[in-house]
């Protein structure tokens, strides 16, 4: 399996197979504060690279997700309705958002390793 990539909006993505999954980083997660509901990507949308894919509500905002990659999007994390901590415990693992097909698996090329990540990261601190 592919190791994870970043955005520098703090999503992340990695390939199982030819599916991509799709979540936000643990920092993400923890300037979110409490996540109170996720307004998920309809399952066959097409998203764009950068392009807004869905929203996450905290106690504190709503916050756009912008999609790491372009493509349509095949399942969606039906746990999140119920439990939207999800994304705040398990934010790399079971708190995934959604899952899609990509169009141009190059684009992952542009995003940061797990280590350029982290650097970007401490570089915001």
């Amino acid at each position: 399996s592919m190791p994870f990539k970043y955005t520098k909006e703090h999503e992340w993505v990695r390939l199982e197979g030819d599916t991509a999954v799709v979540g936000i980083s643990d920092y993400a997660q923890e300037q979110l504060g409490e996540i109170v509901f996720v307004e998920l990507p309809d399952t066959g949308a097409q998203l764009d690279k950068g392009g807004e894919a869905c929203v996450i509500e905290s106690v504190k905002a709503a916050s756009e997700i912008y999609s790491p990659a372009s493509g349509e999007v095949t399942e969606t994390n039906p746990d999140l309705d119920a439990e939207p901590a999800k994304v705040n415990e398990d934010a790399t693992g079971l708190g995934w958002l959604y899952k899609m097909t990509l169009s141009e698996p190059s684009e992952l090329d542009e995003l940061m390793d797990e280590a350029a990540y982290k650097g970007y990261v401490e570089g915001l601190g």
